[in-house]
């Protein structure tokens, strides 16, 4: 490989994530080539520096390596699928979300059309890769993730987990089911304090203070998990309670408290299932032992 191609890269997908990307690469000296469906986006990012490619295929014929940024597998199809007579010899890094199974489907498509294949999943503040917290997810061949490590640094500091080419996408959908509810609960807090006549400004800082005990929990959670979960019958039945509190609480001012209902089932049917055993049955256990459909 020439050092030419060991500093170059093709982005495809310019969403916020992929003009980041872009900008990232850039920014520590790596020849860049854009494509993208929309033309603006492609210009904006040549602005900077960026190479243009007038096609999918050029985008891949530019360099050994190309990384995706798309919304999701589903758009990787869509867009390699012009150009799947350039694809023999080189490297796919698909940072998409997706689910598991899904990138594992596409690892074997893209490999039987003569590529090489990683999955990784941006953990990122929002599309902020260079903030101190954000970090990438990487799965697949652990020699083709070691023969691009250097080139793809610049995005974000690397997880690789392994050769599973879905295990990327496990660890990073279990962190977004995380956030996604803490983000509506976020929401449904300061909505209580705002249409209590409060100053969201003056309750954030207390939020903030209150989430410095989340590390503590999540150890705490995460070891009773691996053991069942944690119950008691009357730690659910306090809990239950709590939820209705919360549930008064946002109702009384007129805020949607959806989520705090399924917050609140989720407890009573544990407290149902404990009850009906005669021992008690963690949430965790619930949902672990969900049916499939």
């Amino acid at each position: 490989m020439s050092e030419q191609n060991a500093r170059s890269v093709a982005v495809i997908g310019l969403g916020p994530m992929g003009k980041a990307m872009v900008r990232a690469f850039l920014d520590a000296g790596v020849e860049v080539t854009v494509w993208n469906r929309s033309e603006g986006k492609i210009t904006e990012m040549v602005e900077l520096g960026a190479k243009r490619a007038g096609s999918v295929a050029e985008a891949l014929d530019a360099n050994l390596v190309t990384v995706l940024s798309l919304t999701h597998y589903a758009a990787m199809y869509d867009v390699l699928g012009q150009a799947t007579d350039r694809l023999a010899g080189k490297v796919i890094a698909n940072l998409s979300s997706d689910s598991p199974e899904k990138a594992r489907q596409g690892a074997a498509w893209v490999r039987d059309h003569g590529a090489e294949f990683l999955s990784g999943g941006v953990m990122s503040a929002g599309n902020n890769i260079v903030h101190p917290a954000s970090y990438i997810f990487y799965s697949g061949p652990r020699e083709v993730f070691d023969a691009h490590a250097e080139l793809l640094r610049p995005l974000s500091p690397q997880e690789y987990l392994g050769p599973d080419d879905g295990l990327a996408q496990v660890f990073y959908q279990a962190l977004l089911t995380i956030f996604h509810p803490w983000l509506l609960s976020f929401d449904q807090a300061t909505a209580v304090i705002e249409r209590s006549g409060q100053s969201i400004a003056q309750f954030v800082p207390y939020a903030v203070r209150s989430a410095a005990a989340f590390p503590y929990f999540m150890e705490e959670f995460s070891v009773a998990n691996q053991n069942g979960g944690w119950a008691s019958l009357a730690g659910l039945k306090m809990m239950e309670a709590g939820a209705q509190h919360v549930i008064d609480a946002s109702e009384e001012v007129g805020v949607d408290a959806t989520l705090s209902h399924t917050a609140q089932g989720f407890w009573r049917k544990a407290v149902a299932a404990s009850e009906e055993r005669g021992e008690p049955v963690s949430t965790y256990t619930l949902m672990i032992n969900s049916p499939r459909e």
